[in-house]
């Protein structure tokens, strides 16, 4: 049977690749072919997504064919009228919901394919939060809101990158103060310190101003994206404004739960 002079065995060169090889080597960098491009890693990839609810009246379809992807390192706001589906939209990319058709992948974890406690190790492996009403934990004072993601996740000092993290963000002398005792402001401080205290990949913020005057909320915005290009963090932005949204390097729109041109 005549040999394919395509296959070779695994690892073999022949001596034309060779002689190229050692002859490029020594040449400089400057001259040497052109390397490879390195494609970026997919933080978050979504394919057919839809969400249907059942009701009295029929079906509800909120989504419907979503499909798009997102690199990491990328700022991403996601737009639309109120009800076009965009909080439905976040609550499955994050897996707090599961969809009626399609799938999410975090970093290449198949969301939709995992139970709740396989989505909750993802979240709390590699997904940040910030939400519009700051959900912070009365109970717990600015730095022990800080702490309880580490220490749910089992770091053995939680305190110290906490307490890092809070001076970082203006609140080193109210670490001890409890939510009631903050303003607003000073509220989104806390709970931005709490979604970036863990280095997580990808931070999904939904409506993080909508709270706040805007005064306050330009400056939790500017906190915002300096915590996110430092840390090199993966931004998805659930949002209605679209200054806000001009801030990101990408819009994805939503019209009546499909994805639209921007």
């Amino acid at each position: 049977m005549a040999q394919d002079h395509n296959s070779r065995a695994p690892g073999l060169t022949i001596p034309g690749q060779a002689f190229r090889a050692a002859a490029d080597a020594d040449r400089p960098s400057a001259e040497r072919g052109p390397s490879p491009a390195t494609e970026p890693r997919t933080a978050l990839h979504v394919a057919g997504l839809g969400k249907r609810v059942s009701l009295p009246s029929g079906e509800l379809t909120i989504l419907e064919g979503v499909s798009f992807g997102i690199a990491a390192g990328d700022t991403v706001a996601i737009v639309g009228a109120s009800g076009s589906g965009k909080s439905t939209l976040l609550s499955l990319m994050a897996g707090l919901d599961t969809p009626s058709a399609g799938e999410v992948r975090v970093d290449g974890a198949p969301m939709s394919a995992l139970d709740e406690d396989g989505r909750a190790r993802v979240r709390a492996e590699k997904v940040g939060f910030v939400f519009q009403s700051f959900q912070l934990l009365p109970s717990l004072t600015a730095l022990e809101n800080v702490m309880l993601p580490l220490e749910l996740r089992g770091d053995a000092d939680a305190e110290t990158p906490a307490r890092a993290i809070l001076g970082k963000v203006g609140l080193g002398a109210r670490l001890d103060h409890y939510p009631r005792q903050l303003s607003g402001g000073e509220q989104q401080r806390v709970a931005l310190a709490r979604a970036f205290v863990t280095a997580p990949s990808l931070l999904f913020a939904d409506e993080p101003t909508g709270n706040l005057d805007t005064h306050t909320g330009q400056a939790i915005v500017e906190l915002l994206f300096a915590l996110n290009a430092d840390a090199g963090t993966t931004l998805v932005l659930v949002t209605h404004d679209e200054q806000l949204a001009a801030r990101c390097g990408r819009r994805l729109r939503l019209d009546s739960g499909r994805l639209v041109a921007p």
